[in-house]
């Protein structure tokens, strides 16, 4: 199993910490979570009839399961509590991104070393869990993200989800593959360093600017793909759409001041 690592270019930084930022991901100094140290995380509404299941089989690998019921009106929270997850429950919904936001300061407060986020629906693998910890145990990667193949897509995920990850590739600067994948490692330095502001799907593309922003290290590992053609969608496809957009400019906005401040500062010091 390989992990695919994308970094920005580097910046000119002094500090020894900063010159082992660039050289790679693979720090002698950083931690190397164990599973007890890594916490699986599950935003879910409504989700009763399949987050029990989701949840027993991510135990099945010993790892430990935080649902955050998002105002959920279908016993969602009971089920996943059944199945021995902990639970938090939101008295209303807010959405994918705070329930996530939720998660990870419970995840901080309680002393993880990583996050492994997952959705409640059964699509994704829980037999893909082993390749995030190994890809945190070898690679130590700050946020690593489960990379799925489009032409198993249905339509019309098969083409807008590689259109949206080209606009955001052309924003960051980088290249990205899926950038709306929710199976996903994130570690607590990156938790604790990151500042989201979104609340819905377009927080999954702000924490890969942060990642950027902050010369940390990504990296994605190829997962199943799996779609089932009865579920409904949280996503909504106009208003969640024109979220993503405004996220996609306000990205590239700050790269290029960021950009622009960085030259500054460098003909600053040759003056």
């Amino acid at each position: 199993m390989t992990v695919d690592n994308r970094k920005p270019p580097a910046k000119n930084q002094n500090t020894a910490a900063a010159a082992q930022s660039q050289a790679g991901i693979a720090g002698p100094d950083r931690a190397r979570p164990d599973n007890g140290s890594v916490l699986v995380l599950i935003p879910a509404r409504n989700e009763a009839r399949t987050v029990a299941a989701v949840v027993e089989a991510v135990r099945a690998k010993l790892l430990p399961v935080l649902v955050i019921d998002d105002g959920s009106t279908d016993g969602t929270a009971e089920c996943a509590r059944r199945a021995g997850a902990e639970v938090v429950s939101h008295p209303s919904n807010l959405r994918k991104g705070a329930a996530l936001k939720t998660g990870f300061s419970w995840a901080l407060e309680k002393g993880y070393k990583a996050v492994i986020t997952m959705d409640a629906d059964g699509q994704h693998d829980p037999e893909d869990l082993e390749k995030f910890l190994s890809a945190n145990r070898q690679h130590k990667a700050d946020l690593v993200i489960g990379e799925r193949k489009f032409a198993e897509m249905p339509l019309p995920n098969r083409f807008t989800t590689p259109f949206g990850s080209k606009i955001l590739s052309w924003a960051l600067g980088i290249p990205v593959t899926d950038n709306q994948s929710g199976f996903r490692l994130l570690t607590s330095d990156l938790l604790r360093r990151m500042r989201l502001k979104g609340n819905g799907y377009e927080m999954e593309v702000e924490m890969i600017w942060e990642v950027v922003r902050m010369d940390m290290s990504l990296g994605w590992i190829p997962i199943r793909t799996i779609y089932f053609p009865d579920r409904k969608s949280g996503f909504r496809p106009v208003i969640d759409t024109l979220f993503f957009l405004r996220m996609v400019w306000n990205i590239w906005r700050d790269r290029m001041d960021q950009g622009r401040r960085v030259s500054a500062a460098r003909e600053i010091e040759k003056s």
